[in-house]
């Protein structure tokens, strides 16, 4: 009902509108973006990737890999050992003449030796492509883990943003009941309205303010769990930038779940890791088998030696220790090469434990691509639901939203009750909600279709 200008004299008219202007204030306080700085999706998900321990854990694996593939590789180097000796001999024992004698004696040995390994049965080969599909398969894995950390966030920053809807909802409630309760209190005052009228609009006030609190614990929450993804020491300070999204989300993607699982299987790093694995489970069959063949390797060494006798009882001279470094300096070279003959079946059995172990990996592929396959058919019928819900909720929010402007225009005009205005308010409210959680469900299940298609996450 409007009011004369000449009633704003009337001081619990000046107490309703102070009242009144405070809480407008208030609530656009609460609705202005902070000055803080504000993350974006990207800027969250980059953040993340770089500072979670379990994906630190995983480029451990991954080095650890690398050292181990150079490992291999310089198996095919020359080895180096240097080496040195030190005998003491008491009784009899054979002297520099080659005779034995009753004498204490001393021999000091020095050597150097090399070996090439030169035929191996492909094993060497064989490791170095075994420890590089290793290296890969850790390497896809890391790639799998950032993807599952970049679904988190996205889906937490997703909730986020659907809290602040809600929230900005339940407090535009808050302003429509604040308005009706200054409304039916100087109506009361008037005597077109009783008091019973102005104490439930009070109430219903009341309650609105208790879902406002509860919207804004959930969302203060929601940002706690999300500064904990993040691994954020404190989500004091933390906000996130509200994207600007199509009110409109558009029409579903125009193709099936097949089409979009062979496109996934190109390019899911958790697929590959096991097609990787695969081959490396070859490699491992070739290691086994590579026992059954002979091996040969080049071996030279350098040497000298010193001897000393106590107690010379033969009266031979003995040559001073650089001179018998000298003259007893020996070098050598040959070839060794080694025959498997029989070795308790060992090899044959690694042979057959290799091969399980394929079959093992090859079932375990199968498995990731089924899983795959599941979670591809879930994420495109949730968001065919999703597209149906989004679209029901548009057509009951256009219709709560004309009920209400109905109903508010008799209840103005003394043609309707509070309770029925409420009642008509707390429909469009919730149809708004509804439609609000229907948006943005939508928009995060079109967003992981195209993520499973190599796409990147964002909204």
């Amino acid at each position: 009902m409007p009011l004369a200008i000449n009633t704003i004299k009337h001081p619990s008219l000046w107490e309703g509108l102070v009242r009144l202007l405070g809480i407008v204030l208030l609530l656009l306080l609460i609705c202005t973006p902070s000055s803080a700085k504000q993350w974006t999706l990207p800027e969250c998900i980059n953040y993340a990737i770089e500072h979670n321990i379990s994906l630190k854990q995983r480029e451990n694996t991954c080095r650890q890999n690398e050292l181990n593939l150079n490992t291999a590789k310089n198996s095919r180097l020359p080895d180096l050992n240097a080496g040195v000796s030190e005998n003491l001999g008491f009784g009899r024992s054979l002297g520099m003449d080659n005779t034995y004698s009753n004498n204490n004696t001393s021999n000091t040995s020095f050597q150097i030796s090399t070996s090439v390994p030169i035929l191996t049965g492909n094993r060497i080969e064989n490791t170095i492509k075994l420890n590089q599909l290793n290296l890969e398969a850790s390497t896809a894995d890391l790639e799998k883990a950032r993807n599952d950390i970049r679904t988190q966030i996205a889906q937490q920053y997703i909730q986020i943003v659907y809290d602040y809807e809600i929230l900005a909802v339940a407090k535009r409630q808050i302003g429509i009941d604040s308005l009706q309760c200054y409304r039916l209190q100087e109506m009361e005052r008037n005597g077109k309205a009783t008091l019973t009228d102005v104490l439930q609009q009070q109430s219903t006030m009341a309650q609105s303010r208790l879902t406002a609190t509860q919207a804004e614990n959930t969302y203060r929450l929601d940002l706690l769990a999300l500064t904990q993804l993040l691994e954020l020491p404190s989500p004091e300070g933390f906000s996130i930038a509200i994207p600007s999204l199509p009110s409109n989300s558009g029409n579903i993607i125009n193709i099936n779940p097949e089409i979009i699982y062979q496109e996934a299987i190109a390019v899911k790093p958790e697929v590959q890791a096991e097609n990787l694995r695969l081959k490396a489970s070859d490699a491992n069959i070739l290691i086994a088998k590579s026992a059954k063949y002979p091996t040969l390797s080049l071996n030279a060494g350098l040497g000298t030696n010193y001897y000393k006798s106590f107690g010379n009882k033969n009266g031979i001279k003995q040559d001073s220790f650089g001179s018998q470094i000298k003259n007893n300096f020996s070098q050598n070279i040959g070839l060794q090469l080694n025959v498997p003959i029989f070795n308790r079946f060992s090899t044959r059995n690694n042979i057959r434990s290799a091969s399980i172990d394929k079959e093992n990996q090859q079932l375990a592929l199968d498995n990731v691509k089924k899983a795959l396959y599941k979670e591809i058919q879930q994420v495109y019928y949730n968001t065919i639901a999703a597209e149906a819900k989004y679209n029901n909720s548009v057509s009951a929010e256009i219709a709560s939203k004309d009920a209400f402007n109905l109903t508010q225009a008799k209840y103005e005009n003394g043609k309707a009750t509070i309770t029925e205005f409420n009642e008509s308010k707390n429909n469009l409210m919730k149809a708004e909600s509804d439609l609000v959680q229907a948006r943005y469900q939508l928009i995060y299940q079109k967003a992981l279709i195209d993520f499973y298609r190599g796409k990147e996450l964002k909204f």
